[in-house]
């Protein structure tokens, strides 16, 4: 069984890391930039560990320099995730790649990007929100140049504001101000928590950011009581398998918590995160759950609706979704 054409919700990519390595390899020989040493010798990016894959991916990201690259770059990465049956779709978007965080020249990248999105859904038929996002290792006061740019270019297209990067750089009551500013502006929040920072800090960022989404959060499977907190309070987790594996913040898939934390009630989804880091697509994360835990294609159905629920959308938008999802199952 192959579940290549089954409709799907995405609700933790992160653009650039969605870059497929030939894409950015050729965006380096256009620009005379060396980066050869992030690939490995089949072209595939090349990394040690996650420390390492911070490097390799903030490398690639040099070769990203203008509007008119993140207009091609969105372009592809939708084209590779409708190939995947992806009808809605949620990227990270750091202005601090965009301009260095500069709101001028941010609002000029985000313009470019919103060209792409409304393109793919013409031809494509996926829709596209983003969620701007501040890198947590650059620092709490970066974060609140990207919670800045976030508050300023609020919208219909811009619906959530986040935090990825580093999770082990601080805390995150460090953080608490730019998403402060992040929800008074309106913004839906998440953050990256409990990839590597175990139950602890998906419960402190819980506590301290108070977000509706945690990404990952694969750590809370070690605290019962956090476990049965999440349930009952309904905040989602952005799970994103396939990435946790590669990375070796699980030991395998046999390993992987998000059958028990489903089991025990909390909201799950899927994703890839950084699909060609990771050798994965959404097909791939499917067929290997079902593989590994059993699950078929209700399973699916089911994660398709915690995702369009939690999804950073208005109600037209997740209406039109709700529609696609269900003449094309």
């Amino acid at each position: 069984m192959t579940f290549k054409d089954m409709p799907k919700v995405e609700l933790h990519l992160h653009l650039e890391g969605a870059a497929p390595p030939s894409f950015i390899a050729s965006l380096a020989r256009e620009k005379k930039i060396d980066i050869g040493g992030i690939f490995d010798a089949r072209g595939g990016y090349a990394f040690r560990d996650f420390d390492h894959f911070l490097k390799v991916y903030e490398a690639a990201c040099t070769t990203l320099q203008s509007p008119d690259d993140f207009r091609r770059l969105t372009l592809a990465v939708l084209e590779e995730s409708a190939s995947h049956g992806v009808v809605y779709t949620e990227a990270f978007l750091s202005p601090d790649f965009c301009g260095g965080g500069d709101l001028a020249a941010w609002r000029d990248y985000l313009a470019a990007i919103q060209d792409a999105a409304a393109e793919a859904e013409r031809t494509m038929g996926i829709t596209l929100r983003g969620i701007i996002t501040g890198i947590r290792h650059f620092g709490p006061d970066q974060c609140k140049v990207a919670a800045h740019c976030a508050a300023e270019t609020m919208g219909d297209f811009i619906t959530g504001y986040g935090m990825a990067g580093g999770e082990m750089v601080g805390r995150p009551g460090d953080y608490a101000y730019s998403f402060d500013m992040a929800r008074e502006a309106g913004l839906q929040l998440t953050c990256h928590a409990g990839e590597w920072g175990g139950a602890a800090m998906v419960a402190e960022t819980i506590r301290d950011l108070k977000v509706a989404r945690i990404g990952h959060g694969i750590g809370a499977i070690d605290d019962p009581a956090l476990i049965k907190q999440i349930a009952e309070t309904g905040v989602v987790l952005e799970v994103c398998p396939g990435s946790n594996v590669v990375l070796r913040a699980v030991k395998d898939w046999g390993s992987h918590p998000i059958a028990k934390l489903r089991d025990a009630g909390v909201p799950v989804t899927v994703s890839t995160d950084d699909p060609p880091f990771f050798h994965t697509t959404m097909t791939a994360e499917c067929d290997m759950l079902a593989k590994t835990f059993g699950w078929e294609r209700d399973d699916f159905k089911a994660l398709n609706d915690v995702a369009l629920k939690a999804a950073f959308c208005d109600e037209a938008t997740r209406t039109r979704v709700a529609k696609r999802l269900e003449t094309t199952t």
